[in-house]
């Protein structure tokens, strides 16, 4: 019987133009709700933006945003994971020092950050995944609680920038090149899969009663935490090997196709 549903939403959920098919979830979730199944949008989107994304018909989701470094439901923040700002700052260090024209946004608990000189179309990019977005000339001068840093490259070179970034911090952080273009640095043990093994606890849910989506690296650790783990078929080969199953792709609705046809099993 499964209780609990937890999909990425890039790649996964959304299809290519960040949106979903709203008739075909305001259907599968009424089933959900009906039948007593949880549905988890676990992201590296910030929780405001997710709550913008389902609006009204987002009643009840729960929300693990911000790299699944904070907990929200119903716009209640019901748990953050912060990192430490010494440590933040560092980070923050080795990544100019690779590059400073990369585009970073520090996520707080407040809103995202982002330095005042940002161009226009960069700052577009950040606001497609963040509501809360504030310019700041300085990192340092956040007073809000440090919760996530992600990085935005153009020239996609996240894998050679986490290698920089672990050479001083490694076993100090989380981090991951979660696609060529982006990475994203939490606190040590904070990612995807350890934040919905918590979620689980909080609801008394067990492995074998979840089912997971995703596509990127940063999915690879929410394979783990179901039994019924899903992979889309356009997601990165880490992600499908680690899955227990393949399904349609995020062009064709693949989660909520999947969704509801073992909905209709049970």
């Amino acid at each position: 019987m499964i209780k609990l549903v937890v999909t990425d939403l890039d790649g996964t959920f959304l299809n290519n133009k960040g949106s979903y098919d709203v008739e075909l979830f305001k259907k599968v979730y009424a089933e959900m709700q009906q039948k007593g199944v949880t549905f988890v949008a676990c992201t590296g989107k910030q929780c405001e933006r997710v709550e913008k994304l389902f609006d009204e018909h987002g009643k009840g989701i729960w929300i693990l945003g911000d790299s699944a470094a904070r907990i929200k439901k119903d716009g209640e923040v019901i748990k953050e994971f912060s990192m430490d700002k010494d440590l933040a700052l560092k980070a923050i260090d080795r990544i100019q020092d690779f590059d400073k024209t990369m585009t970073l946004i520090v996520c707080a608990s407040d809103a995202a950050y982002v330095h005042s000189s940002i161009s226009e179309d960069m700052y577009k990019v950040v606001k497609g995944s963040y509501e809360r977005v504030i310019k700041t000339d300085s990192f340092e001068t956040i007073e809000s609680r440090f919760i996530k840093i992600t990085v935005f490259d153009t020239e996609g070179r996240s894998t050679a920038l986490r290698a920089h970034v672990e050479d001083t911090l490694s076993g100090q952080i989380y981090i991951v090149d979660s696609e060529a273009k982006w990475l994203d640095i939490t606190a040590l043990h904070t990612h995807k899969g350890e934040t919905v093994k918590k979620l689980q606890e909080m609801l008394g849910v067990t492995y074998d009663e979840t089912m997971s989506f995703g596509d990127g690296e940063n999915d690879v650790e929410l394979m783990a935490i179901a039994k019924y783990s899903f992979a889309v078929s356009n997601a990165c080969d880490n992600t499908k090997k680690a899955a227990s199953f393949i399904t349609k792709s995020n062009e064709e609705n693949g989660v909520l196709l999947t969704v509801q046809k073992i909905l209709d099993l049970q």
